[in-house]
């Protein structure tokens, strides 16, 4: 039966946890990213909801737009028309996923919209083309906004992506000040050259953070969620977040870092009483400074856009 009508949601979520930069990501509970993919008489991709004032209505400049466009072409159905309204849940140059999660969301609706006959990498691999071209090419929010949970990129040529277990009692806060970070600069400002001690530093804590999550190792995830390239590169440009980290674990978190490019910043632990003193800690000293913040307790969500209902929430 030809569908007039689908739409997907994917949730919003943390890319690289700390020192997996481009390669580990973790969907979260609370807010997601909503396409509505409808069929239009006109071939092509038209937008007739662009999800927030600040993003571009033309469907070959909006991550769910190009999304869509490239869903059609590996199809084969370029002379198809379709009429996509994306509904924003999660802020913009946020670093909680956004503009992965509107392009995989757009993805899946337009997929649903065709009769599915696109399987699921290559559905991340059309949403990759959107983010490749607004953000840069990597795929650990694109992968863990897909597939749900707590996802490793090993390749993207070719995709090679694992998903990973993860402890129950793993909460997670998230810290969104009122700042905003385009993931491209965020990205302009990662260092060209590293040094060996860094790189091999790096390689350790990712791989202790694999067995940490896999084992359920707690205090293990604590020690190697440590990033020593993208996070100190990066906290110049966010103003607070030193300060904040340091109240953070001063109030109990395990660790902590900058969520994606940033500005929201991620702090982890095991249990809900430490995660409210944590959100209150880091909220208190953002408004200290003079910079409101918005905290929240999540868990990882166990499902990506393929598998959640298109009209449920992530929490």
């Amino acid at each position: 039966m030809r569908l007039e009508r689908a739409a997907a949601l994917a949730p919003g979520g943390v890319g690289n946890i700390g020192p997996g930069l481009d390669v580990l990501g973790m969907a979260v509970t609370g807010p997601g990213d909503r396409v509505i993919a409808e069929r239009a008489d006109e071939p092509g991709v038209t937008m007739s909801g662009a999800g927030h004032a600040d993003l571009p209505r033309a469907a070959d400049k909006n991550a769910a737009g190009i999304a869509a466009n490239a869903v059609l072409e590996r199809a084969g159905t370029l002379r198809d028309g379709v009429r996509l309204t994306l509904e924003k849940g999660l802020p913009i140059s946020g670093g909680q996923g956004g503009s992965a999660a509107s392009a995989v969301a757009s993805a899946v609706a337009v997929n649903r919209l065709l009769g599915n006959p696109l399987d699921a990498i290559a559905l991340f691999e059309c949403a990759l083309v959107a983010e490749s071209q607004l953000s840069g090419r990597h795929g650990d929010n694109l992968a863990s906004a897909l597939f749900g949970g707590v996802i490793l990129v090993r390749s993207l040529d070719p995709v090679d992506i694992v998903s990973l277990p993860w402890p129950a009692e793993l909460r997670v806060v998230l810290a969104h000040p009122a700042q905003r970070l385009d993931t491209a600069a965020a990205r302009e400002v990662l260092p060209s050259f590293i040094d060996r001690a860094s790189v091999t530093a790096a390689m350790a804590n990712v791989a202790a953070m694999v067995a940490a999550f896999a084992s359920g190792d707690m205090a293990l995830l604590g020690r190697a969620l440590d990033d020593q390239i993208a996070e100190p590169a990066r906290a110049v440009l966010l103003p607070g977040f030193v300060e904040a980290k340091a109240a953070a674990l001063k109030a109990g978190a395990l660790a902590g870092s900058i969520s994606g490019g940033g500005p929201t910043s991620f702090y982890i632990t095991d249990s809900d009483s430490t995660a409210a003193k944590i959100a209150d800690a880091v909220r208190a000293e953002y408004d200290s400074r003079g910079i409101a913040c918005d905290t929240r307790v999540s868990r990882v969500a166990p499902k990506g856009a393929l598998t959640l209902a298109d009209d449920a929430t992530s929490a």
